[in-house]
């Protein structure tokens, strides 16, 4: 019962609980002073006489109207319970990832490989959303939507699970990718729509410029937030030869220029990663700068707890009048 109280409305009445000490010596010193005495040579004849549960629990009802008085008193300062909640408003918004799946992506600069690290960081931003539909749009030489706008995160997940290198032919056309993903959001009612933007190359394919692309999205509300995935200098690359797979140095060659002007023309930011734990701390950082806006109303609700302190309460002192009645009742 107490676990449940969180405020008292008349908390003044609390300083009478203080009494009960003071009441409890006064028994006891009465006690003391009506127990009667007489001379005898040998206790050891009273030592063997067997004591009743009536002497043992001669103090209970004294015990039980000082509980009830405790009770009424904690009733008197109107105990209350309160409940907290929120009345929360949420508006989502739209992103879609469009990620680069060309045969680049396969380098191990990254752990195990761009590709793989690039899936993992992107799987825990969609699982630490909230309310939001998400899409998944993949390109090398050309551009598939792979998964549709959703908030089904567990279809989107598993269709994430399912992109490789080699679904589409390689190259790498960002254009064609963030057109593609531009005609997906393009009729979307939502006040905010977003595109992360994933590659490690350059532009070599398309007919789509990304400046002219990005431009498009800029008209119907998109901001682009480009990630440039890969280490600075040369990266190993698994090539298969009879002898099995052998890695090769390639060049990393990322048109960051580009990039920046993709995310500047739709108001965005560039990123580059160059290692696993940067590229998660890039989508850490746009998950915080594209929360969802949350309007929050919160309310109380109290509970009267008084009714039940005086119910116990009376319910102990009719105990003890009962027991002082019947089962150690005093003969004058």
């Amino acid at each position: 019962m107490f676990d449940h109280i969180t405020q008292f409305a008349n908390p003044e009445f609390l300083w009478l609980l203080l009494l009960i000490p003071l009441i409890a010596l006064w028994y006891i010193w009465k006690q003391r002073k009506l127990t009667a005495g007489m001379r005898h040579s040998s206790l050891r004849v009273f030592s063997q006489l067997p004591v009743g549960w009536r002497v043992r629990l001669r103090h209970l009802p004294f015990a039980l109207r000082m509980i009830a008085l405790a009770l009424l008193l904690v009733a008197f300062a109107r105990p209350q319970s309160s409940a907290r909640g929120e009345k929360v408003f949420r508006e989502g918004i739209d992103i879609t990832i469009v990620l680069d799946i060309s045969g680049s992506m396969l380098a191990e600069d990254l752990r195990p490989n761009r590709l793989d690290a690039a899936k993992n960081v992107a799987e825990e931003f969609i699982i630490g959303r909230l309310n939001d539909r998400i899409g998944l749009v993949i390109f090398a030489g050309e551009s598939f939507t792979q998964c549709p706008l959703t908030t089904d995160y567990d279809v989107l997940i598993d269709l994430l699970h399912d992109v490789k290198t080699g679904y589409l032919e390689d190259g790498t056309a960002i254009g064609e990718g963030i057109a593609n993903a531009v005609n997906r959001m393009k009729n979307s009612k939502s006040k905010s729509k977003v595109m992360i933007l994933l590659t490690d190359g350059v532009n070599n394919m398309g007919s789509i410029d990304p400046a002219t692309a990005a431009e498009i999205a800029q008209t119907f509300g998109i901001r682009i937030y480009t990630i440039g995935v890969g280490t600075r200098g040369m990266a190993p690359y698994p090539v298969q030869t009879p002898f099995g797979i052998q890695y090769q140095p390639m060049p990393v060659e990322i048109d960051e220029d580009m990039l920046r002007q993709v995310a500047g023309i739709t108001d965005g930011q560039y990123f580059r990663a160059t290692s696993n734990q940067k590229l998660k701390e890039i989508y850490e950082q746009i998950d915080q700068l594209e929360r969802t806006k949350i309007e929050v109303t919160e309310f109380h609700r109290y509970t009267e707890l008084f009714y039940e302190f005086v119910l116990l309460g009376l319910g102990l002192l009719v105990l003890e009048l009962l027991l002082g009645a019947f089962v150690f009742r005093k003969i004058p």
